[in-house]
């Protein structure tokens, strides 16, 4: 009978509900940051080596 009221009084309980939403709203948040980071990193690596070889490409015409 005991286990039984613990276990009511626990799922009618809504304290520290909020926490977890926060914390879920958190998780979130820093996930999408880090896949931001990661996606914008790749593309200025691209842009590194286009413009790399755009220079490489000037100098050779410059030289003739």
């Amino acid at each position: 009978m005991k286990l039984k009221a613990l276990i009511k009084n626990f799922s009618d309980d809504e304290t520290g509900v909020i926490s977890s939403d926060m914390m879920m709203l958190a998780a979130a948040g820093g996930l999408l940051s880090i896949a931001i980071m990661v996606f914008a990193s790749s593309g200025v690596e691209q842009l590194e080596k286009d413009r790399a070889y755009q220079l490489k490409a000037q100098e050779k015409v410059t030289t003739f």
